[in-house]
């Protein structure tokens, strides 16, 4: 199935490893133009030759530590007139309330919170004035679940879901959407090394991190592709009448009880 996107120019910060990544390969399959956004210029240089060299689109590469404002908006300009932005980076790391100090809390959100709501705010003007334009935002199903030993990462989840919601409702009168994914555990990505260190802890191996899983709906957690392929179809015109929402991908864990 074509799915017009070939020729469309994407900017993907937090894209060199995990579901950045993938999400990277994918568009480039696609036939888009890449801008890749992280601080590991090494591991980005690497993807983008080799996505270039097998589907011969443009790939470019900025270093970028989007924990800081002034980079931020280096970024923004750089990449002012692309079609479409897939907001990834950060990492924000567990904990109770009293073990995330107020440094951490603000580190973590200067990423994952402002990082996408200044980028935002840098390219969705422009997108309107051509009445053209998607932005997808990677968030997580921490918004679904509250999590008292992750609540920095909840608490930041449900406030980029409500800030997709308010102005992917409002963007479609300019031509441009806006809407979310929440991914439940995936691998490879963050995910993957939590779950590893928990395998190490309770089975002194952490190649045994597959058996932390068995209890999930599906008895597996999520792959990077399987996200990748939702923003995709998220960022193509086949979704064309979808904004302003958020769409789960988790294999019903979010959602499952099994008690019930």
């Amino acid at each position: 199935m074509d799915i017009n996107l070939r020729g469309k120019s994407v900017l993907i910060t937090g894209a060199s490893k995990g579901i950045g990544r993938v999400v990277a390969e994918s568009m480039a399959a696609e036939g888009c133009n890449l801008h890749l956004a992280a601080r590991d210029a090494a591991a980005m240089n690497q993807i983008a030759r080799d996505l270039a060299h097998q589907h011969g689109i443009a790939a470019t590469v900025h270093q970028h530590d989007l924990a800081l404002a002034s980079e931020v908006e280096a970024l923004g300009r750089a990449c002012a007139d692309v079609d479409i932005l897939v907001n990834n980076a950060g990492d924000i790391p567990p904990g109770t309330l009293a073990e995330i100090d107020s440094k951490t809390w603000r580190e973590a959100w200067s990423v994952k919170v402002f990082g996408y709501i200044d980028l935002t705010r840098m390219i969705y003007p422009q997108m309107c004035a051509r009445k053209s334009g998607v932005i997808v935002n990677i968030i997580g199903a921490a918004a679904r679940q509250p999590n008292h030993r992750y609540i920095a990462g909840c608490t930041a989840n449900i406030a980029l879901n409500m800030f997709t919601q308010c102005l992917g409702g409002e963007s479609m009168r300019h031509g441009v959407r806006v809407v979310a994914i929440n991914p439940g555990p995936t691998v490879p990505g963050r995910h993957l090394a939590h779950v590893m260190a928990r395998a190490k802890r309770l089975f002194n191996d952490e190649n045994r991190w597959p058996e932390l899983h068995a209890k999930f709906p599906a008895g597996r957690a999520g792959q990077a592709s399987e996200v990748a392929e939702l923003v995709v179809f998220l960022a193509s015109g086949r979704a064309g009448f979808i904004s302003g929402t958020a769409v789960d991908i988790d294999g019903g864990h979010s959602v499952f009880r099994p008690d019930a």
